[in-house]
């Protein structure tokens, strides 16, 4: 495996060096920081694979913290709270963070998603030689998976790692339901324990993202999604 590094970042040092030890044992290399301040310097400096991020953190907060990193970069950022509040978790999303996990957690789940994240947000396929997934064109929409880039009607969209990953398995599935729980197995990677208020977050996001899209993104009540090409019905 190569050696990513993971800067871990929480103000209990247990916690730290026990998430330490375990992605130790995988190979990766770890940094660590005890504060919003130390969080925002090493990720600056050290410019990691991934961030672990605790939200109760002393001088700036997690969500600050995240909320800050993801104006600079799209640096993947996994949350961890003491709480398990739907409300945490979707601030949590909506700034930013790529995944979210509650305390106490299994350190095995969070090497786990750690490793999920960073398959996601890696895109070296092509220059490893291995074939690239063919140019998806529909409408004024391109998907050029070479590039990791998505244009609509000439026009270049950015859009984060897991917007991108939303979209491209929707257009793979163009006009097909994709249920909540199917879209975080297709695109999360693993199962995420039946909350699927992450997928809500993100629909939500790339919708904002690809306004004036020929393609649309229509919720099919009791279901889950689906793409379709033309903007008859109501995509909400």
């Amino acid at each position: 495996m190569a050696s990513e590094t993971i800067l871990v970042v929480d103000d209990e040092r247990n916690i730290v060096e026990l998430v330490k030890l375990y992605l130790l044992k995988e190979g990766y290399a770890v940094e660590t920081a005890l504060s919003g301040n130390e969080a925002l310097r090493k990720a600056r400096s050290l410019k990691p694979a991934l961030l672990v991020l605790d939200i109760n953190l002393p001088e700036v907060d997690g969500y600050e913290v995240c909320r800050i990193l993801r104006r600079e970069s799209n640096l993947p950022i996994i949350m961890l709270t003491a709480r398990s509040d739907d409300v945490d978790k979707i601030v949590g999303l909506e700034l930013g963070a790529d995944d979210y996990l509650a305390k106490p957690f299994n350190p095995r789940e969070l090497v786990a998603r750690i490793k999920a994240v960073l398959r996601r947000t890696t895109f070296t396929a092509t220059a490893n030689g291995r074939q690239a997934t063919p140019l998806i064109s529909l409408g004024n929409t391109s998907i050029d998976d070479d590039r990791h880039e998505v244009r609509i009607a000439g026009r270049l969209v950015e859009l984060r790692s897991k917007e991108y990953d939303l979209l491209k398995t929707f257009a793979q599935h163009l006009g097909l339901v994709l249920e909540r729980d199917r879209l975080l197995s297709l695109v999360w990677g693993y199962e995420y324990f039946g909350d699927t208020r992450t997928v809500d977050v993100h629909i939500a996001h790339l919708r904002d993202r690809i306004e004036g899209s020929d393609l649309v993104l229509q919720t099919v009540r009791g279901s889950g999604y689906k793409l379709v090409l033309g903007g008859a019905e109501d995509a909400r």
